[in-house]
């Protein structure tokens, strides 16, 4: 990375460099080599750490097309398609996704894939591999496997590891350890959302919670009885989107819940996804279910950080729609 810039040394070159738009990074790279070394580099991640220039990009797979990522981001209202995902397990669903260190992790999964000549279904049920995309670089690569295959399991960041119940956790060494089992399992698809800096491991459809404890040597169970339906992390606060309203939902089991906002029109709309990015809530993607099923691109937003929280449209998925199966906040 030498010579970045005439007449500044390379360390405050890269400075400047990391307050460039995400959005620009491949115009960038084209100017010199030494500019596209720069930009592909672990160091910039720091850079822009230090210079506060991180930016929030939105991750999503959808059910259509086969296994391919599109990549949002809010400050240029575009989408990006990422290349294909190398699983050879077609309609790959009911993984693990956590974004953590600038990268996005695809952990498990099985396939939901079906031969459209027989109607047979493909028969992958759970994997163990793990895939990590590089955004800089704009790679995947494979990772160190997880210790057994698995579906429909709940995961997490936290203390910079990935926690995945079961029973594994993952260094950032791509190392694997185990954790103690969950007190309680269930064959209801389930979610892991950190809050109050523990592993809180959600199942639809009920309403105990159970929680990661003790330095991670055992799992407490507590009923919060929140109301059932997706959930989205909010600078610290918890909103829960349920019969066609959003609450604000205080934590443990006697927390109260307010109404923020009414969202009729999403009623008939199932299999989206929802995520906090910087003050707002996105809503992305799905099926509507009235007469015919129809996929959507569509992408809503409410901002909840406003005074009387209002909800717009985005530019829609510009190529993946209908239900979400993978959704997640890639912070670069």
């Amino acid at each position: 990375m030498s010579g970045l810039i005439d007449g500044l040394p390379d360390v405050i070159a890269l400075q400047c460099l990391a307050r460039v738009p995400f959005s620009l990074h491949l115009r960038l790279q084209l100017v010199c080599r030494s500019w596209r070394a720069a930009l592909r580099s672990p160091e910039l991640l720091k850079a822009r750490e230090e210079a506060n220039a991180s930016e929030d990009l939105l991750c999503v797979l959808a059910f259509e097309p086969d296994n391919v990522w599109q990549l949002y981001d809010p400050l240029a209202d575009n989408w990006i398609t990422l290349p294909i995902l190398p699983s050879q397990i077609r309609h790959l669903a009911r993984f693990g996704v956590i974004s953590i260190h600038g990268k996005l992790f695809v952990l498990g999964g099985g396939s939901d894939g079906v031969d459209p000549s027989t109607g047979d279904h493909d028969g992958i049920f759970a994997t163990n591999e793990v895939w990590a995309y590089d955004p800089l670089l704009r790679l995947w690569s494979r990772r160190a496997p997880m210790l057994v295959p698995r579906a429909m399991f709940a995961c997490c960041a936290l203390d910079g590891k990935i926690i995945v119940a079961v029973r594994d956790i993952r260094s950032v060494e791509d190392v694997w350890d185990t954790l103690p089992d969950l007190n309680h399992s269930h064959n209801s698809t389930c979610s892991g959302v950190v809050i109050g800096g523990k592993m809180h491991v959600l199942h639809k459809g009920l309403s105990t919670v159970q929680i990661l404890e003790d330095k991670r040597q055992r799992w407490a169970v507590e009923d919060y009885g929140w109301p059932q339906g997706p959930i989205a992390v909010v600078q610290g606060e918890y909103f829960v989107l349920s019969h066609g309203i959003m609450f604000k939902q205080e934590m443990g089991g006697e927390g109260a819940r307010k109404v923020v906002s009414l969202a009729v029109d999403l009623q008939s709309r199932i299999g989206f996804g929802m995520i906090g990015v910087g003050e707002e809530i996105y809503v992305v993607g799905g099926v509507v279910t009235n007469q015919f099923i129809k996929p959507l691109s569509d992408v809503d937003v409410l901002n909840v950080g406003s005074e009387r929280p209002t909800w717009r449209q985005v530019k829609p998925m510009s190529r993946c729609q209908g239900s979400v199966l993978g959704c997640a906040l890639l912070t670069i």
